[in-house]
């Protein structure tokens, strides 16, 4: 079973620029005070964000992996579902690769923003991963 199993994430639409899964809110994924976890939250804008970035990744020479993510809390909530959507902001040249800026924003069944903020994703190629495990384990050899 998956992350996304156990959060009931169910992914709406994917395209390369645009992301939109929804997640159910219920007992099993609130905070100690009976409200939804804004780790669950986290999860499912990181899901989306992920998904997207998948989509713009050729797995046959790139690796794809997540650098961060800033999130704003702003509704709390108890239950309904929540959807989760990431947008492609930008994509610039990075070393090894190119990183991806992704807007992140989860809303209520009324629209109300839940969750807010940014997941930065980078691309690399497999040469450059696996010129840096290289190294890596050389210097821990020393």
């Amino acid at each position: 079973m998956t992350l996304l199993d156990t959060l009931g994430i169910t992914t709406v639409s994917v395209s390369a620029d645009r992301v939109e899964m929804r997640m159910p809110v219920r007992p099993e994924i609130y905070q100690p005070h009976g409200f939804l976890h804004g780790g669950a939250t986290i999860a499912l804008l990181e899901s989306c964000a992920s998904r997207a970035a998948e989509e713009r990744t050729d797995f046959d020479k790139e690796l794809i992996f997540g650098l961060e993510t800033t999130i704003r809390h702003k509704k709390a909530r108890k239950d309904g579902m929540i959807t989760g959507v990431a947008e492609l902001e930008r994509e610039e040249p990075s070393y090894g690769g190119r990183k991806q800026f992704w807007h992140v924003i989860a809303t209520d069944e009324l629209g109300d923003t839940i969750s807010e903020g940014t997941f930065i994703t980078k691309i690399v190629t497999k040469e450059h991963f696996a010129e840096k495990q290289r190294k890596q384990a050389e210097a821990h050899q020393k």
